[in-house]
């Protein structure tokens, strides 16, 4: 077996720039600090709305060249981010971006939401058990906000942690692998108000062509306070994040902290990111939050910032009060 980093960690997610908006931050810390990061994106985001009128012509219902264009922005937001382990589940175009949920597109022949669970699972599968991750990072069982695909990517990420576990299974994919801990996207709701309330007072139209302020229910993963277990803060890698959004020209345009999808409602850049640890054991004191992915894990080394490997935070650093929010 080829030598594996200390700290590995996979990500995986329905469309490319998923990826950047909802962890670009994590990724190029842990990337920065030496882990192996790994991105697997289940489709090529066929069905996105194109923000840039110059390239309206890529779009589905026109010369449908989206998908194409999305992976090489994929490809550009990585090197941002100093990732270079990317992948797309079961090869390109495998399966294709299932548009939103009830639409026609759903039905479609390789749509990713009507492919079997086991059979897309299988994929990941043989990926799981190459890098051998100690931590995957996902979407909750709605998605975060009920697409489709992001629906279809937890059931699939779930399902191959635990076949790829499983000693029975498919042997010619690898030797069996369990990973430690999974987690699930979140945002703190006090943390969503606060952000959303800042922005309600930019003039309109406003920054990157903003006609008004989005909703916090258009942020997926958004949860109550206490159901946030664990909180990055990537911080010092803003600059890397909002270069990989960027990067995805087609569906973001950001505006330092803030940023539009295609609905040109203004949203936060959060740099500080948020997760709830729904597999796995906490590495933080009871009552306290961890601020490592890794935290708790035999011989995955210290935290990014250098601090102590429970998941605490040391004094001097950022976030060293555990005040929530202090840097998003």
């Amino acid at each position: 077996m080829k030598d594996l980093s200390a700290r590995r960690l996979l990500l995986v997610h329905a469309h490319p720039d998923d990826e950047s908006i909802n962890n670009g931050a994590t990724m190029a810390l842990y990337a920065a600090t030496g882990a192996q990061v790994t991105l697997v994106t289940c489709t090529l985001g066929e069905e996105g709305e194109v923000i840039p009128p110059g390239l309206a012509h890529l779009a589905p219902d026109r010369e449908d060249r989206l998908g194409p264009h999305r992976r090489a922005e994929l490809a550009a937001a990585m090197k941002e981010l100093g990732v270079a382990d990317h992948r797309l589940l079961g090869g390109a175009g495998r399966f294709r971006d299932s548009g939103m949920m009830g639409v026609e597109q759903n039905r479609r022949e390789r749509a990713f939401w009507r492919t079997p669970v086991d059979e897309a699972a299988g994929y990941l599968v043989e990926i799981i058990r190459s890098v051998r991750p100690q931590v995957l990072v996902t979407y909750d069982p709605d998605g975060g906000y009920g697409h489709p695909d992001h629906i279809q990517t937890h059931r699939v990420a779930v399902r191959a942690a635990d076949l790829a576990a499983e000693r029975a299974y498919r042997r010619d994919l690898g030797d069996p692998h369990t990973i430690d801990k999974i987690y699930w996207n979140r945002v703190p709701r006090p943390v969503a108000e606060e952000r959303f309330a800042a922005l309600r007072g930019v003039p309109l139209p406003g920054p990157a062509g903003a006609l008004g302020v989005g909703a916090i229910d258009d942020v997926p993963g958004v949860v109550d306070d206490a159901r946030i277990t664990t909180e990055i803060d990537g911080s010092a890698h803003a600059a890397r994040k909002a270069a990989a959004m960027r990067a995805h020209a087609t569906q973001i345009t950001v505006d330092g902290d803030r940023f539009v999808l295609s609905n040109l409602l203004l949203q936060p850049l959060f740099t500080t990111e948020y997760y709830e640890l729904a597999q796995g054991v906490s590495g933080a004191p009871a009552g306290e939050r961890e601020r490592d992915l890794f935290a708790g894990l035999a011989g995955a080394g210290s935290s990014p910032d250098g601090g102590p490997a429970d998941g605490r935070t040391a004094p001097g650093t950022p976030g060293a009060s555990g005040a929530v929010g202090a840097a998003v």
